[in-house]
């Protein structure tokens, strides 16, 4: 093991975790771009290969299903290779793969290469927030993290405005293969940056640890601070959990609320429209690829907004406050958009009474599902087990992921809209109801107290009473194993829709 003989001298700034945070915020944008490129694409790749209902939902779900895959293999990864030479592959595997599916002669080959480029997208669901939560000091910590998630969803929205520009053409080939620019491009500063301290230590090399915590975080005295970090790792493995830990109490309870919100986050039904939006406008009655190409994307520059208004009041008026207003009123208007398929009253003002309810069925998604769905999945458990949480949550996100990516197509074209937005509307209601039971407002808590609320059953135990042993809790949520640790499963990741 490397010794660590003398403190590195301390440079008083952010440069090094500020460019981290850039380029991660980067490969978020492209994310969000390739996540809702194939929604443009597909009305017209669907009509040049001659899809069926069945075909289009494969295009979507194989990507999905790539992902789990590439998430579950990517703790492993980020852990032999490094978090860093990781978001280099990455952002590689997204020039190669988004440009192959651009060039693809059938949809057999374009099946294959989406399948490749949702493994990529998987792996960086895992890698892109924990190298940019292990890289960046605790003070800028949760910006950094939230730009990334922030990033994401601007990636969609740019998508969309690209589809819209580039429909008049039917160019599904240019919508596809555009992001094959930048993320060739963000290899450059990738490969500038170093590794994370964390990994470093996780290799027994504290020097270099060291060295870089030191230009990263200024705050810290970096040796003391890299001992510390060893200390933690070593008790972690030492401790480390298991799947036998997570259904066994005291924690099968806080195991069934993250599957549980894992698996409602996507089954009711948002990526429905991030990916087939176009096709919803068509059947609520709008015509011409300019209203059904423009429409979704000032849907998604509403979600941005929404997005970006949740980091600033959560911490305010509390989780379950923001969580509950966010499905409820996904719930309101996927009823109105049941109704309004119902009713045949896609014409005249009733269109617009359905543009209105999708955009505001979207907004209420990220202002609530999105924007808390990893911080429950951090806080439900103790450090030796939150990683594997986080993977088990992930896990039910991307099953429920591919159930509606592959079946909303043939929903559609054969029960009808207002049934499929019905059923939606019933899984949102079960959503609600299980999150009201089920969820605990965490606001204003320490981890360590939050902990303890799932060893109690679900309620919060006595303030005066003892609090719980076990290894030291980080100084913030943000600072928490499951952003900031090295894991060996899928780990938390941005509001990623495609996840």
């Amino acid at each position: 093991m490397a010794s660590q003989t003398a403190a590195p001298p301390a440079r008083r700034r952010f440069g090094t975790g500020h460019r981290i945070a850039f380029t991660g915020a980067v490969v978020g944008v492209i994310y969000g771009y390739d996540t809702g490129s194939i929604s443009g694409a597909l009305v017209f790749l669907a009509r040049d290969f001659h899809l069926n209902s069945g075909q289009k939902g494969l295009v979507n779900s194989i990507l999905v299903l790539g992902s789990i895959l590439g998430a579950l293999a990517a703790g492993r990864l980020a852990d032999a290779i490094g978090r860093r030479m990781t978001m280099v592959l990455v952002a590689a595997c997204y020039a190669v793969f988004v440009a192959l599916s651009a060039l693809s002669p059938g949809i057999g080959v374009l099946y294959a290469f989406r399948f490749l480029l949702g493994v990529a997208i998987g792996v960086s669901i895992v890698a892109a927030p924990l190298f940019i939560a292990e890289s960046t000091p605790a003070r800028i910590r949760g910006a950094a993290v939230a730009t990334y998630q922030v990033a994401c969803v601007a990636g969609i929205t740019i998508t969309y405005f690209v589809n819209w520009g580039l429909s008049g053409g039917g160019h599904w080939r240019l919508m596809l293969g555009l992001s094959a620019v930048p993320a060739a491009l963000v290899v450059i500063p990738l490969l500038r940056l170093p590794d994370t301290p964390r990994w470093y230590i996780l290799k027994g090399r504290l020097d270099e640890a060291a060295r870089v915590m030191a230009d990263t975080d200024p705050d810290v005295d970096p040796v003391a601070e890299t001992a510390a970090i060893d200390r933690e790792l070593r008790a972690e493995r030492r401790n480390g959990g298991t799947l036998a830990q997570l259904v066994r109490k005291p924690f099968a309870r806080a195991t069934v609320f993250v599957i549980g919100m894992g698996f409602f986050c996507q089954i009711t039904g948002i990526n429905a429209v991030t990916y087939y939006s176009p096709e919803i406008f068509q059947t609520m009655g709008f015509t011409g690829s300019g209203q059904n190409f423009f429409l979704p994307s000032l849907v998604e520059l509403v979600s941005l907004v929404a997005t970006i208004s949740a980091l600033f009041i959560v911490d305010r008026f509390g989780r379950r406050v923001v969580l509950l207003s966010g499905i409820g009123s996904m719930l309101v208007t996927l009823v109105v958009l049941s109704a309004v398929f119902g009713t045949g009253a896609v014409h005249g003002g009733g269109t617009w009474v359905g543009f209105a309810a999708i955009t505001l069925f979207t907004a209420a998604f990220n202002f609530g599902f999105g924007s808390l769905i990893w911080v429950y999945a951090s806080e439900a458990f103790p450090a030796q087990l939150r990683s594997l949480g986080a993977s088990v949550m992930l896990a039910a996100d991307l099953v429920a992921n591919l159930l509606v990516a592959q079946f909303f197509p043939s929903l559609l074209a054969h029960v009808g809209a207002s049934w499929t937005f019905g059923g939606f509307a019933v899984l949102a209601l079960l959503a609600i109801s299980f999150i009201a039971v089920m969820a605990p407002e965490t606001k204003g808590r320490q981890l360590e107290e939050i902990r303890a609320y799932w060893q109690n059953n679900g309620h919060w135990p006595d303030p005066h009473s003892a609090p719980a042993s076990g290894v030291r809790e980080p100084r913030s949520l943000l600072d928490s194993p499951a952003l900031a640790q090295p894991v060996h499963d899928a780990g938390p990741g941005p509001d990623d829709r495609s996840a």
